[in-house]
């Protein structure tokens, strides 16, 4: 289908008023002053509607919707319709019956705000197709088009700048330097009030972190503070004291048994 063939409707007023108006003798524009505005040839609905790039301002009826009258209009502002010069509320439109028979007759609006309307809807629409045709100008012709330059001017220079990539820094305005490592493991302070479990090293040997030997620390279940583990003792006593007195002969060799009782003393 054609677009022509589709009719839109840009405005509609519920009462505009019809004047005869006299030919116009010289060249100066028409005035409404020189119509007889308290005695209207006909009153009725005002309704503009497009076809294509043809705005229609059809003058019908309130009740039955019957046409009274119809003005193509090719070209806004043009001659299909002039604004008066003495008043913003009427016009002068020029209207065919479809068998080439035109006249001219004044319109007015008894509101000032419909007269605005009726404007708008004008322009509005040859704003519209002014567009249109220059949509198809560039399609046709693409190269013809403006051209959109990106390239940089002589000394023309860019500057980006990237707020999440700033360092912070202190208070003198110097950046932030992490503290040098000691080396070796560093152990974190127990939480307050908190258990913890601490490593017990076999008897005779120390903890050591780093290069140096570190006593490990016992934590009392209580107060939180912490004590010193006990020094271990030399391996000579620490073997007395833990095999005690099986040591000790009980007045028989170790390896010999008592005959009939089959246990082996020690």
């Amino acid at each position: 289908m054609e677009e022509s063939e589709y009719e839109s409707v840009l405005c509609v007023k519920p009462e505009v008023h019809v004047y005869r108006i006299p030919p116009r003798a010289t060249n100066r524009g028409y005035r409404a002053s020189e119509w007889q505005l308290d005695q209207p040839s006909w009153s009725g609905r005002l309704r503009i509607t497009a076809k294509g790039k043809v705005a229609y301002i059809k003058l019908e009826d309130r009740t039955s919707g019957e046409l009274f009258a119809q003005a193509p209009v090719d070209q806004f502002p043009g001659t299909a319709v002039e604004s008066v010069t003495d008043s913003s509320r009427y016009f002068v439109v020029r209207i065919e019956d479809g068998n080439g028979r035109r006249a001219f007759i004044g319109i007015g609006f008894g509101d000032r705000g419909d007269a605005f309307d009726f404007n708008v809807a004008l322009q509005d629409h040859f704003k519209w197709v002014k567009q249109q045709s220059e949509f198809a100008k560039q399609a046709q012709n693409p190269d013809e088009g403006p051209k959109l330059d990106l390239g940089f001017k002589e000394g023309q220079t860019i500057k980006i700048s990237i707020a999440n990539m700033r360092k912070k820094e202190g208070a003198s305005g110097m950046p932030r330097t992490r503290p040098a490592s000691t080396g070796g493991l560093s152990l974190l302070p127990p939480p307050p009030g908190g258990k913890t479990s601490t490593l017990i090293p076999p008897p005779g040997e120390q903890l050591s972190v780093g290069s140096s030997p570190v006593q490990p620390a016992v934590v009392s279940g209580s107060g939180g503070a912490t004590e010193p583990w006990p020094q271990p003792k030399p391996a000579a006593t620490a073997t007395a004291d833990v095999w005690g007195d099986f040591t000790k002969s009980t007045g028989s060799p170790p390896s010999q048994s008592q005959p009939g009782t089959g246990w082996v003393q020690f």
